[in-house]
């Protein structure tokens, strides 16, 4: 199993307004590779109600209302991936932690339940997880 960022799915549904670069166009066929394995119930992903509300937030602005609520209500019924919820707790142990990685809480709270469940890769084009020891970054790519 691996950890699902918000990002991923950002890459793969955003519509760019210009042309993207090679690095960009990696990353949104990566993304939606990802996503496809997911859907196809290929690969076993969590990921928490705080990256699923990332996603929305970012994705509300570039697909209609009824398409993002299928996206979502479709992502609670796959088998392959488990949305986590997060307490107040929890949260606030993100933030301190994130005050020590050099991370936003998001982030930092990733990383904290990647390490409560022993998940050891990411899917994330966010090069902030590339310093944090015992955690692999996926995909690796070509530019």
């Amino acid at each position: 199993m691996r950890f699902l960022d918000a990002n991923v799915f950002i890459y793969a549904y955003y519509k760019p307004k210009g042309s993207l670069t090679q690095k960009e166009r990696q990353m949104k066929d990566h993304g939606k590779k990802i996503i496809s394995e997911v859907s196809q119930g290929k690969e076993e992903v969590m990921m928490t109600v705080v990256h699923l509300s990332e996603v929305i937030d970012i994705l509300k602005h570039a697909m209609p209302l009824p398409q993002l609520t299928n996206l979502i209500l479709g992502l609670f019924m796959l088998n392959g991936i488990q949305i986590r919820g997060v307490s107040r707790d929890e949260y606030l142990a993100a933030t301190e932690l994130g005050d020590d990685l050099k991370l936003d809480p998001n982030d930092a709270l990733a990383i904290d339940v990647m390490r409560q469940n022993n998940i050891v890769e990411i899917y994330s084009f966010d090069e902030d997880f590339d310093n944090i020891e015992g955690i692999s970054r996926l995909p690796k790519l070509k530019v």
